[in-house]
């Protein structure tokens, strides 16, 4: 059976905001929702959705996560704990796709993969409702809009109370993860500006 292609934008143009919400959230102290590590970003929305980013080799890359409400996929032992019949999430995939898929830190279950070749990104056919459009990723990397990272900066205490301006996060996303101080500054001021910085630089330790 043949994989379906996903209208998502190429893991590079997720990285400029994955980072900047990163920066912002380790700078407030909440860094262990939203980090990257040396072969895999991750992201979690505080309420026990996520989403993961994991390199398997040069333009193989996964895309898995889940959504404990809305994921009616049921992978592996997801269709046994929940007595629902299987989604097999690799039927047709390469067999790469089968690395990486466990999914801790963050949850017990997975609703989506996704494979990127270098070129597109593909998921396996099903008609199930995956979850992925609901854990909000591409929300949360800025892709849609900037409300999602403005919501998690507009409580920093050198703001007074006033949301940083939209010029100031643009410039954050855009810095593509080469954050700097003054950068952040602008949009977090009175919180831990170095870890914010530290945070999105490690999103420059995989080439995407």
């Amino acid at each position: 059976m043949s994989l379906v292609d996903v209208n998502l934008p190429p893991p590079s143009a997720m990285r400029g905001g994955w980072a900047a919400l990163a920066a912002v959230l380790a700078a407030r102290g909440w860094g262990k929702n939203v980090y990257a590590e040396p072969d895999q970003w991750l992201y979690h929305d505080g309420g026990g959705n996520w989403a993961s980013l994991r390199f398997v080799e040069r333009d193989k890359i996964l895309l898995v996560g889940n959504d404990h409400e809305y994921s009616e996929t049921y992978f592996r032992e997801a269709a046994e704990y929940f007595q629902e019949e299987e989604t097999d999430l690799l039927k047709g995939a390469p067999d790469w796709w089968g690395s990486k898929l466990d999914p801790s830190p963050f949850g017990e279950w997975i609703g989506f993969v996704y494979g990127w070749d270098g070129c597109k990104w593909q998921r396996a056919k099903y008609d199930a409702e995956d979850g992925f459009k609901s854990v909000g990723l591409l929300e949360s990397c800025s892709l849609t809009d900037l409300e999602h990272l403005k919501g998690y900066a507009a409580d920093a205490p050198g703001l007074e109370g006033i949301p940083p301006s939209d010029e100031a996060l643009r410039a954050l996303v855009s810095a593509d993860a080469q954050i700097t101080p003054e950068m952040l500054q602008r949009v977090i001021p009175g919180w831990d500006v170095e870890a914010g910085v530290a945070a999105a630089r490690k999103f420059l330790e995989m080439p995407v």
